[in-house]
């Protein structure tokens, strides 16, 4: 879809399976599907909803697309990594225990070793990227997928394992990529309050107008649809997975405004709110 420099790109819900080295990504991006990571060789290092995510050589990473993420280093040639989308709608076919959904909507990835799920987790991949090519055999991936899943949050509920979203902490000063990381950081810890640029600005000490130019080259979006995309992320999580009133939801989310939150949440997602939770539930 043609974008705006500041818009976080939104990719369509679809079931696709990809290996290839990692792409350079200019901006953040989002989309309504469960995204499966496995890196063979090499590691990703993304920026996740204001946080850092490193997924080393032999783990397997689970999250739900909807909060911005954005490869912050692309990899090496010699990086190899598989990505598998699952549309939200098939996920939430599956009726997982309400503990479990609720790992998989909030804005922390689970990470764990791919030795601790399946014998061969890169043949099992390159098996469901061949049978997504034969359309006769959507099906078998989708359960095969369903299976993988719930052996994922299993294994990490055993090791009661806190996500490793900040593995390290962007240190500020270390340049612009550390000042803008910072700035992510502080917007995705501070969304839900009504802060502004400035506010953001001052988290690093710098400038606002120094601040938004950095945010803008360093992360390719501005910090104003940087907080507002965090806020409709949220609000998208909270109309799937509880019966609060849109009112409600846009107040927790970060919204002042009604008005503000329709317009914006409509730019992001092409449907009003409650159109967006009569699609999911």
């Amino acid at each position: 879809m043609a974008l705006a420099d500041d818009e976080v790109e939104l990719n369509e819900p679809a079931l696709w399976v990809q290996r290839g080295t990692p792409p350079v990504m200019m901006r953040p991006h989002r989309h309504d599907d469960l995204e499966l990571n496995l890196v063979h060789a090499g590691r990703l290092e993304y920026l996740f909803g204001g946080s850092f995510l490193r997924v080393e050589a032999g783990e397997v990473a689970l999250f739900w697309g909807g909060t911005p993420h954005q490869l912050v280093e692309p990899g090496a040639p010699a990086t190899d990594v598989s990505w598998v989308h699952i549309p939200l709608t098939e996920v939430l076919s599956w009726a997982l225990p309400t503990e479990q959904m609720a790992v998989l909507l909030r804005a922390r990835p689970v990470v764990v070793p791919a030795s601790a799920l399946v014998r061969d987790v890169g043949a099992l991949f390159e098996s469901w990227h061949l049978d997504v090519l034969d359309s006769g055999y959507g099906t078998v991936v989708m359960l095969e997928a369903q299976a993988f899943v719930r052996r994922v949050l299993t294994r990490a509920a055993q090791d009661d394992a806190e996500v490793r979203t900040t593995p390290y902490t962007p240190d500020p000063r270390a340049g612009a990529a550390g000042r803008a990381a910072a700035m992510a950081q502080f917007v995705a810890e501070h969304y839900r309050s009504p802060i502004t640029a400035a506010d953001v600005a001052r988290a690093v000490h710098l400038s606002p107008s120094h601040a938004m130019t950095l945010f803008k080259r360093v992360v390719g979006t501005t910090v104003g649809t940087y907080i507002a995309r965090c806020r409709v992320a949220e609000a998208q999580r909270l109309l799937i997975t509880s019966d609060r009133t849109t009112a409600e939801i846009a107040h927790a989310s970060g919204f002042t405004a009604q008005s503000s939150f329709y317009d914006t949440f409509r730019q992001v997602c092409g449907t009003a709110p409650g159109d967006y939770r009569r699609t999911f539930r």
